[in-house]
């Protein structure tokens, strides 16, 4: 079985806070008939007392399900109790002006008197504070305070003909029930609160899936755009040589064959989190792949030396650029080279295939930016942005397109070199 503990540790913050606002507030209810009407039993006496005990016990009940709907409202589960509300108010009144008749013209018992006095007290506070809890804005609060302070010195002048009674008495019942109404906003404010911190973190949450999800994307496009472009190349060019009889066929498939691998093992890595991209492999691995598909590619400078993490951006710049020449440049020569200045490191990326395409579409994939939005230079920013570096892309001149990265080495102490 389960007992109290279980299901208190059980609810989670937010609904802690809202169980423990419901149970203050219905709490009052109880104060209200333990403190103010079952005394009126012995004080009183007679009719007026089980009359005025009916009334606060109505009283309180309506307040306990006032309580219950303006909480609920407050989630937004249900509309507003306007029409509680005001049945509240108007009990409210009944059960102040009836007690105050009982004090006034009822016994002349001073515990009568005072026990009349309390319930006309205890009930104006609690029901001035209750209705708080299902008005939304703080104006609506004071004027309902203030009315209350209002109409009970009017009732109060009305039935005693003592001025100087009817204000103090409504200063006691603005302070009392306005302290309440504080308490009620207060606490509206701190549910409020709460459930939208949780709710907050909730977001918080699926936007770091999201972006994981996003850069997990991002990643194995990276990985396999390139080698997939390959792989295409190559099974191109081994179809052509089969249809000649050529022999060389065999090896082109063959390098298909290891490319494919390759990329599964990379992709394998990519999915575990435990890929970090290498500079001089990518600078290598570009030339390699350039050279195969016909473009001539020059490399310069080295990777040796370079921090961790600025290889592993860069090696991504290297990765993204190379696939974009062979997927959608129409490019003969590659120049990609490597130098320190300023401490800063910069990698250029330079190809003569920009005859027929736009600045933007180049880095980001040709013909096919359009329907990808960029998403290659995005990335690429991206990633240089996590180690404060930039990147630019654009024509460096008639028909050859150019894209420089850079990176800061931060203090990481290496030479400059240039190429």
């Amino acid at each position: 079985m389960r007992g109290p503990g279980t299901w208190w540790r059980g609810k989670s913050t937010p609904a802690k806070v809202e169980t423990y606002t419901r149970g203050s507030f219905h709490f009052f209810a109880v104060m209200e008939v333990a403190g103010a009407g079952v005394p009126l039993i012995g004080q009183v006496g007679g009719a007026p007392s089980a009359w005025l005990l009916l009334l606060v016990c109505a009283h309180a009940a309506i307040c306990v399900l006032t309580v219950s709907r303006a909480v609920d409202w407050l989630r937004g589960r249900r509309a507003q109790p306007l029409r509680l509300m005001c049945a509240l108010g108007a009990a409210t009144a009944v059960v102040a002006v009836t007690a105050l008749a009982v004090a006034e013209y009822g016994s002349t018992d001073d515990g009568a008197d005072s026990a009349a006095g309390s319930v006309f007290g205890v009930t104006m506070i609690f029901g001035v504070g209750i209705i708080a809890l299902g008005v939304r804005r703080r104006r609506h609060v004071y004027a309902v305070v203030a009315g209350f302070a209002a109409g009970t010195a009017i009732v109060v002048l009305a039935i005693t003909r003592s001025p100087l009674g009817a204000l103090g008495t409504a200063l006691i019942v603005l302070a009392s029930s306005g302290f309440l109404a504080f308490t009620a906003v207060f606490s509206v404010w701190l549910l409020k609160a709460v459930y939208e911190l949780d709710e907050a973190r909730e977001t918080r949450a699926r936007l770091a899936v999201a972006e994981e999800r996003l850069r997990f994307g991002r990643d194995l496009h990276d990985v396999m755009g390139r080698n997939l472009a390959v792989i295409a190349l190559k099974s191109e060019l081994a179809v052509q040589l089969a249809r000649r009889g050529r022999p060389e066929a065999v090896e082109q498939m063959i390098e298909v064959q290891r490319i494919a691998q390759e990329s599964q093992r990379e992709v394998r890595d990519v999915v575990r989190g435990y890929r970090e991209a290498d500079l001089g492999v990518e600078l290598a691995g570009a030339q390699g792949v350039l050279t195969a598909a016909g473009i001539e590619c020059q490399v310069t400078g080295e990777a040796a030396g370079l921090p961790a993490e600025v290889q592993s951006a860069l090696a991504w710049v290297v990765r993204e650029a190379t696939t974009n020449v062979l997927r959608h440049g129409d490019a003969e020569r590659c120049a990609v080279g490597v130098r320190v200045r300023e401490g800063r490191v910069v990698l250029t990326v330079e190809n003569d295939g920009a005859a027929a395409a736009s600045d933007e579409s180049e880095v980001s994939g040709g013909a096919d930016a359009g329907r990808r939005g960029g998403s290659g230079l995005a990335g690429l920013r991206e990633r240089l942005a996590a180690v404060d570096g930039t990147l630019e892309a654009g024509r460096a001149r008639e028909g050859v397109f150019r894209l420089v990265a850079q990176v800061p080495l931060a203090g990481a102490g290496v030479p400059e070199a240039a190429v």
